[in-house]
């Protein structure tokens, strides 16, 4: 009880300390969250109910073996209580029906980020109706936000170049100082605030026959994946800012939405690890872009691969770590953006339909260049647009919700 009681007093301290001292900038991209936020819990639920279903049958039948006569029929022969009956309200996968939950969430920058418009970061909610038609079959609608400041993106002196000379015509201070060149106090509003629509078709399948009388869930979850921005730099509060690749000569673009893209996916995620208080799936989800746009290049289908540990010392609480090689393509990525990322975070339920959940994560690409702005192009004196490379961040986001974060207690 006393481990109990400090636990949770260490979990409430977490959650006044992340409310003290607000969330760091965005994670990488976005798109690992989806995985975070939506398939990887979808899929965990059923096989964590599957694998304990097969578990209660399994202590039953030893029970069974091992009991004592409780009667007997004329003849001698004993009876004991039948084990193939299953409990009211068992679960074998999905709970069926109705599940919902819903959180709102916010961000400040942290870092030297320069210092036009910096600022609270736009709110952002989150939302997700599932409806299970039976215990293996459920369909999934979510929609989450995110609030972006990449670290590193309006810091550092970057070179300029004007339409049709091959070497830079000066420098940039993206800091909004003056230290070097014409192009000198320049700076971006780069908030940003990411919106994903995610669809999701979850199919389990108990896999027999395995040593010991155990079976193995697998969950499959063909998803379609919609996204979109907000800018803080757009004149029209969306996500159509110019932007330019590989500068001097590359091309330059002013009404291409850099945040919006649609992918298509199928999710497999498999159990590595079951125990009283521990749990592991490890998911692959083949992911292709629907469409390519600005300046993609090609659309070869991606792997991105995601581990999933927990440890749910309490009936309410849960702590959890998810590493992962995401994927992202948006309309800035010549190619798809290899991500590796990993999420921490601590879920504690505090009435039957409310929780508190804080989340540290973090991650950057692998296959691009330096994160944040490389360079800035200008086509006139008035038209300049940043070379945009990879985005590296980190985030420590509060969540107060209602109904399951993402997890189902033991």
């Amino acid at each position: 009880m006393l481990v109990k009681t400090f636990f949770r007093v260490t979990t409430a301290a977490a959650v006044a300390a992340s409310i003290a001292f607000p969330a760091l900038p965005a994670s990488a991209d976005g798109t690992e969250n989806v995985y975070e936020q939506v398939i990887v819990p979808s899929a965990n639920s059923a096989i964590k109910n599957a694998l304990d279903e097969a578990q209660r049958k399994r202590d039953a039948q030893r029970r069974q073996a091992t009991a004592p006569a409780t009667s007997l029929i004329p003849g001698g022969v004993a009876q004991v209580p039948p084990v193939s009956q299953q409990p009211v309200g068992a679960a074998i996968g999905f709970p069926t029906g109705f599940g919902y939950s819903a959180d709102i969430s916010s961000a400040y920058p942290y870092g030297d980020i320069g210092s036009y418009g910096k600022g609270w970061l736009m709110g952002g909610i989150d939302a997700s109706l599932s409806y299970a038609f039976n215990p293996t079959t459920r369909v999934v609608a979510s929609l989450y936000q995110l609030q972006h400041w990449p670290y590193g993106f309006n810091t550092g002196q970057v070179p300029v170049y004007l339409a049709g000379f091959r070497n830079p015509v000066g420098c940039a201070d993206l800091s909004g100082g003056n230290k070097c060149g014409p192009g000198a106090g320049q700076n971006l509003n780069v908030r940003t605030k990411d919106t994903f629509g995610v669809f999701m078709l979850s199919k389990l399948f108990l896999i027999g026959g395995m040593p010991g009388g155990h079976v193995l869930p697998i969950v499959i979850s063909p998803t379609y994946v919609a996204r979109g921005g907000e800018i803080g730099e757009s004149p029209n509060n969306n996500d159509v800012v110019p932007f330019t690749f590989n500068p001097p000569d590359g091309p330059f673009f002013t009404t291409l939405a850099t945040r919006t893209a649609q992918y298509k996916a199928v999710a497999i995620t498999v159990p590595f690890l079951k125990t009283p208080k521990m749990f592991g799936t490890f998911t692959v989800a083949p992911t292709w872009l629907m469409h390519t746009n600005g300046v993609n290049t090609k659309n070869t289908m991606q792997l991105p691969q995601v581990l999933y540990l927990e440890y749910t010392p309490f009936k309410d609480t849960k702590i959890f770590f998810e590493p992962q090689s995401a994927r992202d393509y948006v309309p800035t990525d010549p190619y798809p953006e290899h991500l590796i990322a990993y999420f921490l975070g601590v879920s504690q339920r505090v009435t039957q339909y409310g929780f508190v959940q804080v989340v540290l994560n973090s991650g950057g690409p692998t296959n691009l260049g330096p994160p944040g702005i490389s360079s800035i192009k200008c086509l006139t004196a008035l038209l300049c647009a940043p070379a945009i490379g990879g985005l590296k961040a980190t985030q420590i986001q509060l969540q107060l919700g209602i109904g399951s974060p993402g997890y189902f207690p033991l």
